[in-house]
């Protein structure tokens, strides 16, 4: 175990930012590494149910940040930019040992930057990095005058930030390696995998704008796949909060999915599912790593497309595809995601089918690629953590003493 304590024997202090459920589960994590490295140590900021479990009281509404899409942030600039000014000025009027800003780009880019102006001697750790190999590189250089160290989830995104001239980055592994028990299966889920009917999981996305774009075009595709391979058992899982708009989507749906909304029916179906229709995101790293054969589809909206087709760099939406440096996951983006595109992979991938076999090959090298061993995730995130507190604490009249013991 590891201690740290202070000079003046009071409990670390850390500022944590979430705005996702992605987050949110981050930061319930190191919430809980710190806790055992640093004992005591108190924590405030902004964040969602897991985070405000383990103590935390969110200043206000993760909501209020949580905002996905061109449109929808222009709609509330007004309320984005309130909600930054509360929050430095309460850095500010309470410095804090450490602050963690967590995924939420947009607005945790305004904190970082602001807070680092008017309070320097506050650290800053960034948790999540933003994914400059895919579009607008430039951030990468943007980033380091107002974050100490980076926090990655890729693992090949520290030679990239060097490469860009990026603040110090330190892979410390995907958070999904925690709970690989949680997705894969045992020998007993492994056989309803491959028993008949098979079960398909449909992953429209976490986001309202998300499912309501891609609803119709899933609801099709399921109907055509069904009529290829037979009958299906369908599972969605749902975040709680929008189960109720998922349910008035698939109402008029040919063939409908059944709903989970808890993290044990999402888990058993991962262990249990022979393949997945999957939103563009990190779940298709998650389907990936759970060895579950996926098609990918995904539309924005017209201006974010517009944009998009002139700031995208990558040659891949899918994290799979890249970490592994091969095109195994088919993905239909915008126009190309239509019905008669989408259907035939993913019945192929229900079947016993080259198709299948080569994504299950090529899913197999993640462990190594991904170096899914030794230490915990939020672990290693959270000795990054203390250990940026304490060297750019060397000038200020507290110390951290960090002991590690067997």
């Amino acid at each position: 175990m590891t201690e740290v304590m202070t000079d003046r024997n009071r409990p670390l202090d850390v500022f944590v930012i979430a705005g996702e459920e992605s987050g949110d589960q981050l930061g319930a994590h190191l919430m809980d590494a710190l806790g055992q490295l640093a004992p005591g140590t108190t924590f405030r900021g902004v964040g969602g149910p897991r985070m405000t479990s383990r103590g935390l009281a969110s200043r206000f509404p993760m909501t209020d940040i949580a905002l996905f899409g061109i449109t929808s942030i222009i709609t509330h600039i007004p309320k984005i930019l309130r909600r930054v000014r509360e929050t430095v000025d309460a850095l500010a009027a309470a410095p804090p040992d450490v602050l963690v800003l967590i995924d939420c780009p947009g607005f945790n880019r305004r904190v970082g930057r602001a807070i680092r102006k008017i309070r320097p001697d506050i650290p800053v750790v960034f948790y999540v990095s933003p994914s400059v190999w895919a579009w607008r590189p430039g951030r990468a250089a943007e980033m380091r005058p107002y974050v100490d160290h980076l926090l990655a989830l890729l693992p090949f995104e520290p030679e990239i930030h060097a490469r860009l001239g990026g603040p110090p980055t330190t892979y410390v592994g995907h958070p999904i390696s925690e709970r690989l028990h949680e997705i894969r299966p045992n020998a007993a889920e492994q056989a309803r995998r491959e028993a008949d009917p098979p079960r398909v999981l449909v992953l429209p996305g976490s986001r309202k704008l998300e499912i309501k774009r891609l609803s119709p075009l899933f609801a099709g595709t399921l109907a055509r796949v069904r009529n290829m391979v037979g009958p299906m058992d369908l599972v969605l899982p749902a975040v709680p909060h929008l189960r109720g708009l998922i349910e008035s989507e698939i109402a008029g749906w040919p063939v409908k999915p059944r709903i989970v909304d808890t993290e044990e029916e999402k888990f058993e179906a991962f262990r249990t599912a022979r393949a997945a229709l999957a939103c563009s995101g990190t779940v298709t790293l998650e389907l990936a790593i759970a060895r579950i054969p996926l098609v990918v589809a995904y539309r924005t909206g017209w201006l974010e497309a517009q944009i998009g087709r002139r700031i995208i760099i990558t040659k891949t939406a899918v994290l799979a595809n890249h970490i592994l440096n091969e095109r195994v996951v088919p993905e239909f983006l915008q126009e190309y995601g239509t019905v008669e595109t989408v259907a035939p992979p993913l019945a192929a991938i229900i079947q016993d089918t080259p198709e299948r076999r080569a994504q299950l090959e090529a899913f197999a090298r993640l462990d190594a690629i991904m170096a899914f061993d030794g230490e915990d995730p939020s672990m290693r995130a959270a000795r990054v953590v203390l250990d940026t507190a304490a060297r750019r604490r060397a000038d200020r009249p507290m110390t951290l003493a960090i002991a590690a013991s067997e």
